[in-house]
């Protein structure tokens, strides 16, 4: 189990995401009012601070939502949840883990600065399966298969 660190989003793609605090997931949507929602699969993106520090730690000035993620997580491996697997956010929100990383067909700013950017090997994608509020400090954590 892990916690949310931060809930990030922008008005428009390819630009960085501001750290709202809180916000609403919504079902086959993805974060109500954020740039990247909407009926696909990559609805929602997740990111750990585990992940940002590593770009920290090679000299960057970086934090939640500069790699273009919704949601910034902490103490939870990320990496090791296998598509298909679903998650609990906060009290009540359910979503599907549909794609491991990505590919980038443009260097980001982060990648300009840094010569490596992070979310691509790092960053997961979720589906929304049932909608709900979250916000800075909730739980997040893999719902077993029973």
């Amino acid at each position: 189990m892990g916690i949310i660190k931060a809930v990030c989003t922008s008005p428009e793609k390819g630009m960085r995401k501001k750290n709202i605090g809180r916000g609403e997931l919504l079902v086959g949507h993805g974060l109500k009012d954020d740039a990247h929602a909407g009926p696909w699969h990559r609805q929602v993106s997740l990111l750990a601070m585990e992940s940002i520090q590593k770009m920290v730690d090679k000299g960057l000035n970086v934090g939640p939502g500069d790699f273009a993620e919704n949601i910034t997580t902490e103490g939870m491996d990320l990496l090791s949840i296998p598509v298909g697997t679903k998650i609990k956010l906060g009290e009540e929100a359910v979503g599907e883990v549909t794609q491991i990383g990505k590919k980038c067909h443009t260097r980001c700013a982060i990648y300009e600065q840094a010569g490596d950017c992070v979310f691509p090997r790092e960053g997961i994608f979720i589906q929304i399966l049932k909608g709900g509020k979250v916000k800075v400090g909730d739980s997040i954590e893999v719902i077993p298969n029973v």
